[in-house]
């Protein structure tokens, strides 16, 4: 067996333990999304159905544990699916530069530092690198988030609620300043 024969294989059996824990978790397959777009290709996502008309987000965290004296380590991906998230808190403001899929320049937003939310369902998924494996389970009652995944809760619920700053600031508002 040839190369490309064996990674074809991989995939598609790695595509089956999906279809397989979809099928074991109890959820409809179109609710699974936004977390393998996250696994797959990286970052937090979100998306709504029209069918069914479901929000739904994927909101990752990544931790990088590393041992000096080894000098080796592994980053930890956590990925928090939520299906028709609400955000029941909000606390502090933090300005960043943010990029968007659906724009072309990053814009200066202010994003919350902590955001309790809490959704119909919420699915919690561990990557770990090391030793290959995704470990998946649901979460009761709603979460409170800091830092990163504040922000990208923040995000990704405009995408949801079709919100949109007025009059954003772009890059080119900066002024470069030599010390």
């Amino acid at each position: 067996m040839d190369y490309l024969e064996e990674e074809i294989k991989k995939k598609l059996k790695y595509n089956l333990q999906e279809q397989e824990i979809i099928k074991k978790m109890n959820i409809k397959p179109e609710i699974f999304l936004p977390l393998i777009f996250s696994l797959k290709f990286g970052g937090n996502w979100s998306y709504k159905t029209e069918k069914d008309n479901v929000r739904l987000m994927a909101i990752k965290d990544k931790v990088t544990k590393y041992d000096p004296q080894e000098k080796v380590g592994y980053t930890m991906e956590t990925i928090y699916l939520f299906s028709n998230p609400v955000v029941i808190r909000e606390e502090g403001g933090v300005l960043r530069l943010e990029k968007c899929s659906e724009k072309q320049e990053r814009e200066i937003v202010e994003r919350p530092y902590i955001v309790e939310v809490d959704a119909d369902d919420i699915i919690k998924a561990v990557l770990h690198p090391g030793k290959l494996k995704i470990k998946v389970e649901h979460i009761t009652g709603s979460l409170t988030l800091e830092g990163s995944l504040a922000y990208g809760v923040s995000h990704e619920m405009d995408h949801l609620m079709g919100q949109d700053e007025e009059h954003p600031k772009f890059l080119w508002d900066f002024n470069y300043e030599l010390l």
